[in-house]
């Protein structure tokens, strides 16, 4: 028999205003401890030199994680022109540099084919495993690492500032999986001059707002007491962009059950993915066939 976990069962998503410096796990790791929470996650890694939204799950949203991931994010993110690291981001090697600069007008032409549905390629020094290993590892111990493009969605991508002939402050709004670091490296070699990023900031994911978010400093402050609970922002909000579908609560017992339970009609398509509530707390979410519900995760609070 396992080892049960010790902590308080208490679920709902804190958001925090990550600072440079501190990796997301220990982030994650730090919410757990001040909160003294059985379980916890976060949805979309943040590196560490990057700041901003670090939504973190407790509990039973740690559910609800996938679609948070999915959701729309946005950065704002520095791209230091003429260099280029081998991270693609100040961390790393200068590897290359160049004299030539663009004008404002250059960057903003140079923008339009990293808009829509795009292929790119994760920077070497990135948690994407290649045989089990992360390349990030690999590219540490000098191996020569390749990795596959892989599909982006970017909704918008805009120049916002330009502070100095070296230096242009961009906004990106994107779906999962992108890399920032990325696109700076392939705007810097599109305008023939190289580029790395030089600083990053997720200003929003999904529901989630930099500007509400606790520092950690606060998060210490507030250690260990129920005054932490407070901000904590329920479970479905994390569901936000599923249908929500409402049962009864003999359909909801069978919901927690696992099995498929009846819930009130809906405009909802046969076979779409949806959430059902009891008194506007989430039961499961599944896929809805013909007046059912079919769980896939149920909720247990």
């Amino acid at each position: 028999m396992g080892r049960k976990r010790k902590g308080r069962d208490i679920s709902g998503w804190l958001v925090v205003d990550k600072p440079a410096g501190i990796t997301s796990t220990a982030v994650v790791n730090k919410v757990r401890w001040a909160m003294d929470a059985k379980k916890a996650g976060h949805a979309g890694t943040l590196d560490p030199e990057a700041t901003g939204v670090l939504a973190v799950a407790l509990g039973e949203a740690t559910k609800t994680v996938p679609y948070i991931t999915d959701a729309l994010k946005a950065y704002t993110f520095i791209v230091r022109l003429g260099q280029a690291t081998n991270t693609d981001d100040a961390e790393g090697e200068v590897i290359a540099e160049s004299p030539m600069r663009p004008t404002d007008e250059d960057i903003k032409q140079a923008l339009s084919p990293f808009i829509g549905d795009i292929m790119q390629v994760p920077p070497k020094f990135s948690a994407v495993k290649i045989d089990g290993q992360r390349a990030y590892k690999l590219a540490r111990d000098g191996e020569d690492v390749e990795l596959t493009a892989r599909p982006l969605w970017v909704e918008e991508l805009v120049l916002i500032d330009r502070p100095d002939e070296d230096h242009v402050t961009l906004e990106m709004t994107c779906g999962k999986g992108g890399y920032v670091r990325s696109i700076a490296r392939d705007l810097g070699a599109a305008l023939g001059c190289h580029g790395h990023i030089r600083q990053l900031r997720r200003i929003w994911s999904g529901p989630f707002e930099a500007e509400d978010g606790l520092s950690i400093e606060q998060i210490d402050d507030m250690a260990k007491t129920t005054a932490l609970d407070e901000y904590l922002h329920p479970l479905e909000i994390g569901l936000a962009d599923l249908p929500e579908l409402k049962c009864t609560p003999e359909g909801a017992t069978r919901l927690r059950n696992g099995n498929p339970g009846m819930v009130l009609a809906s405009d909802i398509e046969y076979g779409d993915e949806a959430w059902a509530s009891l008194d506007g707390k989430a039961v499961a979410v599944g896929v809805y066939k013909s007046g059912e519900l079919h769980p896939s995760r149920v909720f247990v609070v």
